[in-house]
Parts: C-alpha cells; sequence; structure tokens
C-alpha cells in the first residue's frame, strides 16, 4: 500500500479535509502532519520538514502532498531536503511531469490557486504515476549529482 505523507499550514487545512478522506478512498494509507485548526500559528516550513523527515526515514518509500496558500513556500522548503524533489503543480500535466520526468516525491499545492475538484484530479492523476528508467533517467542522474555536490 502506498503512504502519503499529508501536510498543511493553516491556510490550506480545508483542502487538506478534502484531500484525505479522497486519497484514503483510492486506497492511500495517509499520515497527516499538518495543521488541524484554523488558529494554529505552525508556519508552512515546519510542516514540511515534518513531512519530509518521515518520507526520509522509510527510505523514500513515503510521498508527500504538501498544501499551503499558493504551494510555493512548500515546495522550497521541502526542497531543502536531501532526496526531496518537490513541486508545485496545478494542473496534471505538470503533475504527470513532475514525476515521470524529474522522479518528483512530493505534490506541493495552493490553497488560494487551486479548487478542491481540480486537486482532486491532480493529486488523483500523481499518486497513480512512478518514475520509470527511460530518456529522463540521465538528467534526473544530473539533479541527484548536482544535489550530492551541494548538499553534504
Amino acid at each position: 500500500m502506498q503512504t502519503i505523507v499529508v501536510g498543511c499550514d493553516n491556510a490550506a487545512i480545508g483542502l487538506k479535509n478534502i484531500l484525505i478522506p479522497f486519497l484514503k478512498e483510492k486506497g492511500i494509507d495517509v499520515e497527516d502532519v499538518g495543521c488541524n485548526d484554523p488558529s494554529d500559528p505552525t508556519n508552512y516550513p515546519t510542516v514540511a520538514e515534518r513531512a519530509c523527515k518521515r518520507i526520509i526515514e522509510s527510505g523514500y518509500k513515503k510521498r508527500g502532498l504538501l498544501m499551503c496558500g499558493t504551494g510555493i513556500g512548500m515546495s522550497i522548503t521541502a526542497n531543502k531536503f536531501k532526496g526531496i524533489r518537490a513541486a508545485v503543480c496545478h494542473d496534471n500535466y505538470s503533475a504527470e511531469r513532475s514525476v515521470l520526468s524529474n522522479s518528483g516525491n512530493v505534490l506541493c499545492l495552493g490553497a488560494r490557486v487551486i479548487g478542491p475538484e481540480l486537486a482532486k484530479k491532480v493529486a488523483g492523476e500523481w499518486i497513480t504515476l512512478q518514475f520509470r528508467d527511460g530518456p529522463s533517467t540521465p538528467k534526473v542522474k544530473e539533479i541527484l549529482s548536482i544535489e550530492n555536490q551541494n548538499m553534504k
């Protein structure tokens, strides 16, 4: 069973509360590390750190779904962790390419940017995808080489 670590700040609680049941209906095991109360002052970097640590501790078997107002802050923070390849995707094509072309393992969404139905379509497709060895492999290896040089 696939496990998705889900996190959000207080700007994205509504979207998180829509996507978690959606993912569970798809047979996904969900670990919620996000805010649950609109008055929770926890900043998105703290939530992204929690999620990324869970992914890393799993040996990268888990993937992540992070949400904030735009998805940008979550993505920037998540990409500070070795082995995490996070992308903000608000359409199916970008979500597809984040996995198939870039071996992405964290999907970031902006609750103030994307509506709940489109978020379900994007996340629903993203969870079905897995990176396969092919034409993008040399590019992903180059990303990993740069990461290894810069994240010691």
